[in-house]
């Protein structure tokens, strides 16, 4: 009797205290369901690179187990590094200097600032492009770095082997007018590279064998280098077809171009595109914004399918290249996200967005809205305070692709409880953890490094 009594009691305690608008009965209950249930540790590898800022794509796990990444820099004369991190040995070394590997040191032009692009690993070799890192503001647009005085311009992006044995780099040659490299793929069976420019989105292909490269010119309008209704902004993703060497991108205005490898040339896929009510409305020839661009894709063997994320709404989808139809599957965004009914904290979307070693599990590196004392930062004070603080809700949601099991397996912190910042790479080692780039805590500077998040992960 005695118990029941206190477990009576209990129980009016609990009731009263919820009628008077106190704590809920259980902590399930009491948690802020707009801030992250579940934490992930974010371990910190130096790459002893001062220098060393935002990065965008700029990672690959090679077949050896190892991390390769690059460092990009902002400065007109120092040059973005690659960088190789051993999991067995804990070690990173210096792959080397991007302006060096083009064959550009000591020229006095602009430097290799960036490799905007992952790696694509074929024959022992990890394929990949360089970009512009140094930019120049104007009329409130980031445009090619005017060089100071005595040094040259950027002479563009090129395409570049990094031989994984003996560390030697391969050159095959400039982008079109002087542009970065911002897109890239490859078709390894045929020996195709796919790239597109920056600022005007020029599309062009290059032929290992014959060395042969063809410029399909601009395919948005002027891209991020015109202005007004000339304006569009550059696709960041080419997803290519194995099956049948096709290469495909898309547009702001949200339409699907194939690069079809048995003609040699560009055709907008019919009857199907990206402008889905579910991605939201934009204007494409409003900067700030991808559009309706998707914004990462990667192509899966197992279903011969390519799986892409829109970035600002944080949808998944997949495009099936037979039957050339868009599927929407889930907003695979931070549960925190889905709770508030927000778009995600970063306007252009996510970058990091790959498959996983198991073939079956995506996983997205991607940002929730900012809640401080209650409230959600918005515009200017998000940014400003995002920047200051530390406040970017960064985020690991995994989906697995057979049974279509979202899951937001955690918001990501250092050991010290700051947060990375400026996240848009990813790579999965072979035991499934997670690597990607940030900005990272330092007295003296704000400087990017390779950051680890121990697997696997159970999706």
């Amino acid at each position: 009797m005695k118990t029941i009594a206190s477990f009576a009691t209990t129980l009016i305690v609990a009731l009263l205290s919820v009628y008077a608008g106190g704590s809920p009965a259980s902590a399930a209950e009491a948690r802020d369901p707009f801030q992250p249930a579940r934490k992930l540790v974010a371990h910190l590898i130096s790459s002893d690179f001062p220098e060393g800022h935002d990065t965008y794509n700029g990672m690959g796990t090679g077949s050896n187990g190892c991390i390769y990444y690059v460092l990009s820099t902002e400065p007109h004369d120092i040059g973005g590094r690659m960088f190789v991190y051993d999991p067995k040995t804990k070690k990173v070394s210096l792959a080397g200097d991007l302006t060096e590997a083009c064959g550009e040191k000591g020229k006095h032009t602009v430097v290799q600032g960036k490799s905007h692009v992952n790696f694509v690993e074929a024959g022992g070799k990890l394929y990949f492009a360089t970009h512009i890192g140094f930019y120049s503001n104007v009329d409130g647009m980031e445009k090619m770095g005017i060089p100071p005085v005595g040094w040259k311009a950027y002479p563009g992006g090129h395409l570049l082997a990094y031989d994984m044995k003996n560390g030697k780099y391969e050159d095959f040659g400039l982008a079109p007018d002087g542009e970065g490299i911002i897109t890239f793929n490859m078709d390894t069976k045929r020996g195709r590279i796919f790239a597109i420019t920056w600022p005007s989105g020029q599309f062009f292909r290059f032929d290992l064998a014959t060395k042969n490269m063809k410029n399909f010119g601009k395919q948005c309008r002027e891209g991020e280098n015109g202005k007004g209704a000339a304006y569009s902004t550059v696709c960041r993703s080419i997803a290519v077809d194995p099956e049948d060497g096709s290469a495909y991108y898309s547009n702001g205005d949200g339409e699907i171009f194939r690069y079809r490898a048995d003609t040699d040339g560009i055709e907008k896929i019919a009857d199907e595109d990206l402008k889905k009510d579910y991605f939201g409305v934009y204007d494409s020839t409003n900067p700030g914004h991808m559009g309706y661009n998707w914004r990462q894709t990667f192509y899966r063997p197992a279903d011969k399918m390519i799986y892409g994320v829109h970035g600002n709404s944080g949808y998944l989808f997949r495009f099936d290249p037979r039957k050339k139809r868009v599927e929407v599957l889930d907003r695979i965004t931070s549960d925190v996200s889905k709770r508030s009914g927000m778009f995600d904290q970063f306007s252009y979307g996510y970058l990091g967005f790959a498959l996983g070693p198991d073939g079956d599990t995506l996983y997205y590196l991607t940002g929730g809205p900012i809640y401080q004392d209650g409230k959600r930062l918005k515009g200017k004070d998000r940014i400003a305070m995002g920047a200051a603080k530390g406040l970017e809700d960064l985020h690991l949601v995994t989906y697995h692709i057979p049974t279509g099991r979202c899951k937001d397996q955690g918001a990501i912190y250092y050991p010290d409880g700051s947060r990375p910042l400026y996240v848009n790479s990813i790579t999965v080692g072979k035991d499934g953890s997670v690597y990607s780039l940030a900005r990272v805590p330092d007295k003296s500077h704000v400087r990017a490094d390779l950051f680890c998040v121990k697997g696997p992960f159970k999706p």
